[in-house]
Parts: C-alpha cells; structure tokens; sequence
C-alpha cells in the first residue's frame, strides 16, 4: 500500500509554489515542472512562449497521515490569487494560471469541497482549474530548489520571499 500521495499545484511562478509548500512537514518531495498542456517533454522556453498548454506546477508528494489534502488546498488558495485568470503579479499568460492537478477520484472530491466551501470568502469567481494529472515534465535542474539555492536573488528577494513571510506568519512556522 502506497504511504504517500501525489497533487500538483500552479499558482504562477513555481519558484514561489515551492519556496511555500517546503515549509510543511509531511509534505515529502517538491518537483518544479510543467503539465496540463499538450506539448511533449516541453523546456522552459517552450512554456514560456504559452503555446504548449501547460503550466508551471508544483509536483508534491506528501504523506497524508502528516498533512492532509485540506490543509494543502488551504495554503494553495492563501499563497496565490485563484481570482486571477492567467497571471500571478507580474507573471502573466496561461503558463502562471491557477491550476490543481489531482491524482485521485478522491482528491477531486476534496477539491471540489473546498473550493466550495472558501469561494464566498473571495471578492471574485475562483478561476482555478481543476483536472486529472494525465503527464507531468520536471523542469531543468536549475529550476529545482530555486529560491533555497538563490535567496538573495532579485526575484526572490521582492516576489518570493515576502511570500514565504506571509505564509510562515499564518500557519505559525519558523
């Protein structure tokens, strides 16, 4: 019996998706990369043109018995606007849409809970996309760990890091 399950999340940059969800414990693994379209082992570039469909994802193992699927939807809908069509910030284009990538019938049913049970708390429509993750492409390795191996980067520094405080202040993490 598998411990672990699967989800993969975009909420624009996926710089900023990893930085956030590496704070939880039991989420066991983050994979940056691309899925939702439907290119063939797209690059970077490819995806940022916007033609290949896809999106920049977060790909998260995580150990439910540590941390639930709720408590993961919950940080998604709080660390990125699900109000916003095809952009975060200054990210814009379908590449950095809101986007849930689910593995399970089950999971979608908790996706669909949630999002019914917070679209009253939003000023305007959620907009996130719901879909089964048919393929999942990791990003180049230095994509991977971006904002852990680069702090004081500029993008870090103005995007990610306030962020990663917002976040670290709401769920009470050091």
């Amino acid at each position: 019996m598998k411990e672990t399950e699967t989800i993969a999340f975009g909420g624009g940059c996926f710089w900023c998706t990893e930085a956030v969800f590496e704070l939880f414990n039991g989420v066991v693994k983050t994979t940056a990369g691309y899925a939702g379209g439907t290119m063939k082992d797209p690059t970077y570039e490819d995806v940022c043109t916007g033609d290949t469909g896809h999106a920049e994802v977060l790909q998260i193992e995580y150990d439910p018995k540590i941390i639930n699927l709720e408590k993961l939807l919950d940080v998604f809908f709080t660390m990125h606007d699900p109000t916003s069509l095809n952009r975060q910030g200054a990210d814009s284009g379908t590449q950095y849409r809101s986007i849930i990538l689910y593995s399970s019938d089950g999971q979608r049913a908790a996706i669909d809970k949630f999002i019914d049970q917070v679209k009253g708390t939003f000023k305007r429509p959620i907009v996130t996309e719901v879909k089964k993750l048919d393929k999942f492409y990791p990003a180049e390795d230095y994509h991977q760990k971006y904002y852990e191996k680069n702090p004081g980067a500029g993008y870090c520094s103005v995007v990610i890091s306030p962020k990663v405080k917002k976040i670290k202040e709401k769920y009470g993490l050091s």
